[in-house]
């Protein structure tokens, strides 16, 4: 008489075959993974037409006359650069799963420090809005840039920024293809060249 085996049986040897991933989990992570580059190309863009005739935010008065001027698109472009960082974290967990298989300490390893990398982005991103807020409020301008270069270079703050380069860095010595997804989403990103990222 001839018997079938369920699947829900381990195979021969007692190790169960692996389980096939839940499409359920597989769409959102592929979503962020697709998503999370195009908010980054948006924000740089954004930062690319407000300096077009120069200007930069390497400082605070700096950062202050480009939110003056461009109040709407600096927003844009920071709040584009948060929302790339919250989708950057399933994004590089999903990335994580096509190595996992090969090495999974490293993949392990390098999404964790990309995940952390960008997290910190997040609140440099935020610093944006502040910006602005100034910039539109009006008053002491000057005391106002005083305020923003103070805060990015107070050493309780710093490590924020020191932890997203080393993150990212680390990450691509990791863990290729995550960091790759990374290094493409942001477009060649320097420090510097989106609002919240200044040189201190």
């Amino acid at each position: 008489m001839e018997t079938s085996v369920p699947s829900s049986v381990p195979s021969s040897g007692g190790v169960p075959a692996p389980a096939a991933p839940s499409p359920t989990r597989s769409v959102p992570l592929a979503l962020a993974l697709f998503a999370a580059p195009w908010g980054f190309i948006v924000a740089n863009g954004a930062y690319a037409w407000v300096t077009r005739a120069g200007g930069s935010d390497s400082s605070g008065a700096e950062a202050l006359a480009l939110a003056a001027a461009h109040p709407g698109l600096y927003r844009l472009a920071s709040v584009a650069a948060m929302l790339a960082s919250m989708l950057m974290v399933p994004a590089v967990l999903g990335a994580k799963r096509l190595v996992g298989d090969r090495s999974p300490k490293l993949a392990f390893v390098g999404a964790v420090m990309m995940a952390a990398g960008y997290i910190c982005y997040f609140g440099v991103a935020l610093s944006g809005i502040t910006d602005v807020a100034m910039a539109e409020h009006g008053g002491p301008v000057q005391d106002y840039a005083v305020v923003i270069d103070n805060s990015q270079s107070d050493p309780s703050t710093l490590w924020v920024f020191l932890l997203f380069c080393w993150a990212t860095w680390s990450g691509r010595c990791c863990s290729a293809w995550p960091s790759s997804v990374a290094a493409g989403s942001r477009s060649g990103l320097p420090p510097g060249s989106s609002p919240g990222l200044r040189s201190t």
